[in-house]
């Protein structure tokens, strides 16, 4: 293994919110994007949609990497649901910026090996 690759490894993380609408859905993703940079993002479904609509928003961003702009209390119209999952600093990295954005409430953490993965309920300031 390099240096380099040790030095990378296990930036990333995905971001899943779930029960939101898609203007919370942008917001908190618009907190992460004003941070880190944006790897990969599945696009919303249109805005009138007919049927059963989305509910799940998801993101991976790169904390190696972004603008590291400062970030104030964002709103939300009600709560969020997110799912952090990546390597164990990366999502502590994510979970403090989510903090200077939102209330943020811990609900469960589930670690692996290389992996963590945090739950958390998400609220306006």
């Amino acid at each position: 293994m390099s240096d380099v690759y040790d030095l990378h490894i296990d930036t990333d993380v995905t971001v899943q919110l779930s029960d939101c609408c898609r203007e919370d859905a942008q917001a908190v993703f618009d907190v992460l994007d004003r941070v880190y940079q944006l790897e990969d993002m599945e696009p919303p479904g249109p805005r009138t949609a007919e049927g059963p609509a989305t509910t799940v928003w998801v993101a991976t961003f790169d904390t190696a990497g972004g603008r590291r702009e400062d970030v104030g209390p964002t709103h939300l119209s009600a709560l969020v649901g997110a799912t952090l999952t990546g390597g164990y600093h990366a999502v502590d990295e994510v979970e403090r910026v989510l903090a200077t954005g939102f209330d943020v409430q811990s609900l469960q953490s589930v670690s692996g090996d290389q992996e963590t993965e945090a739950r958390l309920l998400l609220a306006s300031r």
